[in-house]
């Protein structure tokens, strides 16, 4: 009886095993890109391509991992829906003329994920860490019945210990206090920190937690957002997490200046950020909530002239939604587009928006830092700058510091300020959350503050950057190859 060839057997089994794993990357991965990259490292990354695959490659959206969905009655739904509709087109033809040429834009988001535009909120921009945990720090003193937070940032240290204190002040007093974390972002808090915050009453939740560290799918699908909804009626969100490196003064040991953005909205634009906190709790914790008329204020800002309408996305949408809200807004815009990103991996269908943009006359700038804090994301970034520049984009590299700014600017018009950077990490893998803000003086706020930054930021010359070292360029093509697994 022959005996059997154990090494031809394996062969064979990982031939299958690689044949198998394609099928899926190819039937299950939308973007032509990322399969074609995930399909090189199956083909030519023995066993380490299929893990890293696995690891990381798997789209939840096409899987929908949870449903954000709070009401179980379906014809109250229905009603629902007409009646944000017609609020919404209400606030729209409320303002004029240049409300009415984002009519689309709205329209889009409300089909989508039915996230209505609000009026009457009154928004005010908070730049870095001082300003931002101020206001931050006023409003959990002013809370009377609940304070919902969920952050993917939030460190053990001096502002997170602060705030730490400020919660456990409020729940003692009865206030009810829920508090979600990212498991990966925030692991300095997992453990006794968190344990003395549910000691005092808060309730405390990581979200999507991590067992298995390096092979968990789940590192790769992040919750990204940074929240905050007070009473039902004050809310933060933006792209500065709880951590003392975003704070610029003399306590700080670090030496770099840590440039970034929140905002702070008071009105009905909150309603939609406590309808993704409600969801995001209701899929990490077992004590479910219900949309109680207490979460969902109907009170407008007698301050406040702002319309506010919040997109999301993540694995728990449909669609992309933050990708096709600025593909429509870019298309939107007649004049003028401001980019402040930390991170800018943007895919081919948002390079050819701005390409189109400024080769219409649009006037784009993209500000970016100097040096980022990843030097594989920095060189991929690079190799887009090529088309971007030969289209006319001004590209602007931050020096002051480092810049993490998730901000746009639309013809003076429209601000978005957000948690989502301009990559595909963004658009297709974490949990992010943006506001956009339909209102000239806001916008013209953030336009100044744009244009200051750039004093503090060098422009790239176009010749010069066209004929830097060929080393150079092949490195940054190299990294752009693996780009969309960044």
């Amino acid at each position: 009886m022959p005996s059997i060839d154990w090494f031809l057997v394996a062969e064979i089994t990982y031939i299958l095993l690689v044949i198998g794993v394609c099928l899926r990357i190819i039937y299950e991965t939308r973007s032509s890109t990322k399969t074609l990259a995930y399909l090189l490292l199956t083909i030519f990354v023995p066993i380490a391509g299929i893990i890293l695959y696995f690891s990381i490659g798997i789209n939840y959206r096409n899987r929908s991992m949870y449903s954000k969905k709070l009401l179980s009655d379906q014809k109250l739904q229905e009603r629902l829906k007409i009646q944000i509709y017609k609020s919404s087109f209400d606030a729209l033809h409320s303002v004029g003329d240049y409300g009415l040429s984002y009519k689309g834009l709205a329209h889009m988001i409300l089909k989508d994920m039915m996230s209505p535009l609000t009026t009457s909120n009154e928004v005010k921009i908070l730049i870095n860490g001082e300003q931002t945990f101020d206001a931050i720090l006023q409003a959990i003193s002013q809370a009377k019945d609940h304070i919902h937070l969920e952050y993917y940032t939030f460190e053990n240290d001096a502002i997170g210990n602060t705030i730490k204190d400020a919660l456990i002040r409020k729940a003692k007093e009865g206030v009810e206090v829920r508090f979600i974390y990212d498991h990966f972002g925030s692991r300095s808090i997992d453990g006794s920190f968190s344990d003395e915050l549910a000691a005092a009453g808060v309730e405390v939740y990581p979200f999507h937690k991590i067992t298995f560290l390096l092979l968990a799918n789940r590192l790769n699908y992040r919750n990204h957002r940074k929240i905050i909804v007070i009473d039902g009626y004050t809310s933060f969100v933006g792209g500065i997490n709880v951590a003392d490196r975003y704070v610029n003064d003399e306590r700080q040991e670090q030496q770099i200046f840590w440039r970034d953005t929140h905002v702070r909205i008071k009105g009905q634009g909150s309603l939609y950020l406590q309808y993704i906190f409600l969801c995001d709790w209701n899929f990490c914790s077992p004590n479910k909530l219900h949309p109680e008329p207490r979460f969902f204020s109907e009170l407008s800002s007698e301050e406040g002239r702002s319309l506010v309408q919040i997109v999301s996305s993540g694995p728990d949408s449909v669609s992309p939604s933050i990708l096709y809200t600025l593909l429509k807004a870019i298309a939107t815009a007649k004049e003028e587009i401001l980019i402040t990103t930390p991170y800018f991996i943007p895919g081919e269908s948002l390079m050819d928006a701005l390409i189109i943009a400024s080769l219409s006359g649009v006037n784009v700038k993209l500000l970016v830092p100097y040096i980022s804090d990843s030097k594989i994301v920095n060189a991929a970034a690079h190799s887009y700058y090529d088309d971007l520049l030969k289209a006319g984009v001004r590209i602007f590299r931050y020096k002051k510091g480092f810049i993490h700014a998730k901000t746009i600017v639309f013809d003076s018009k429209l601000a978005i300020i957000g948690t989502a950077n301009m990559d595909q990490r963004s658009f297709d893998l974490n949990f992010e959350v943006m506001s956009l803000i339909l209102d000239p003086k806001v916008a013209e706020e953030l336009r100044e503050i744009f244009n200051e930054d750039l004093l503090n930021a060098e422009e790239i010359d176009a010749e010069r950057w066209e004929h830097r070292a060929k080393w150079r360029k092949l490195l940054e093509k190299s990294a752009r190859m693996i780009s969309p697994l960044l």
